[in-house]
């Protein structure tokens, strides 16, 4: 490597700590969106006034649907761009935590935690490539 090729490659991108926060950011609301509706469970069975095997939907539609679609994730960035299906993916898991969170029903809830899988498995490969 000569010494010019080795300097191009130290010039460091003034945006670099930006994109890392903002990748840093989306793999922690992806573990978050995970883990933390363990907390949340028996307080929703409460409020919603359902089964423990409908309370499980809630957890496993997330799971499922995120496990199902990593590979689409990253296939989709591999062919339309990393940087917009970062964003589709971003956008798509901030909506449907919003729904989430207003949701009045459990099948509204159980469709939010599906929206956020789908988000998560856009963001999760092309935060990573």
């Amino acid at each position: 490597m000569t010494s010019a090729s080795h300097s191009s490659i130290l010039v460091s991108n003034p945006n670099r700590w930006k994109a890392l926060t903002v990748l840093s950011l989306s793999q922690f609301l992806i573990i978050l969106d995970t883990s933390i509706i363990g907390v949340a469970l028996p307080t929703i069975q409460e409020h919603f006034g359902i089964t423990q095997t409908e309370l499980q939907w809630i957890f496993n539609a997330y799971v499922i649907t995120f496990g199902a679609l990593l590979l689409l994730g990253g296939r989709l960035s591999d062919i339309v761009g990393q940087r917009k299906v970062f964003t589709i993916g971003f956008l798509i898991l901030t909506g449907a935590s919003v729904l989430a969170g207003i949701a009045m029903s459990n099948d509204m809830l159980i469709t939010a935690r599906v929206l956020q899988g789908l988000g998560a498995a856009l963001i999760s490969p092309s935060a990573l490539l």
